[in-house]
């Protein structure tokens, strides 16, 4: 499962529905999840088990410090971190299998310096100006589908 699909990474997530929406995508989608730094929330908590539903034992879910843990855990893949500071749009990158999709939590986002220090590897979803952002699991959701789109669904 691993292997042949996309992993996402959540950066200190929050709200415990949107983890539980996104364990619910990955289960559908083979994709791997990596849960990284301090999380809002227990992963015992009900509000994430009822939105994850009975998808958890589906998904393979890791738990790292840090991002760098995690970088250096797959130094040679490809990861993506999503922002609403960056300029490049999500749709002009050639998604792989094997990637890693990189989203910060809810309130916070991704740390600055990471973005701004790997411009090529950033990317935001467009959308009206003035708008804080979208919703967490939506936005999982957008990069995801798009990153299967591209391989033709192939990983399904």
């Amino acid at each position: 499962m691993d292997k042949k699909g996309f992993r996402i990474v959540l950066y200190e997530p929050d709200i415990p529905q949107n983890t539980g929406n996104i364990i619910r995508l990955c289960a559908c989608t083979g994709c791997s999840l990596y849960l990284v730094g301090k999380l809002g929330f227990h992963l015992t908590d009900r509000h994430m088990k009822r939105a994850g539903l009975d998808y958890v034992r589906d998904v393979r879910i890791e738990k790292a410090d840090s991002l760098a843990e995690v970088e250096e855990n797959f130094p040679d893949s490809n990861f993506y971190y999503l922002s609403t500071k960056a300029s490049r749009k999500y749709s002009e990158v050639k998604f792989m299998p094997g990637d890693f999709l990189v989203f910060g939590g809810e309130t916070r986002g991704l740390p600055e310096e990471l973005i701004f220090s790997e411009p090529a590897k950033s990317l935001t979803i467009p959308m009206i100006q003035g708008k804080r952002s979208l919703n967490l699991s939506n936005s999982v959701s957008i990069v995801l589908y798009e990153a299967l789109r591209q391989n033709e669904f192939n990983i399904l």
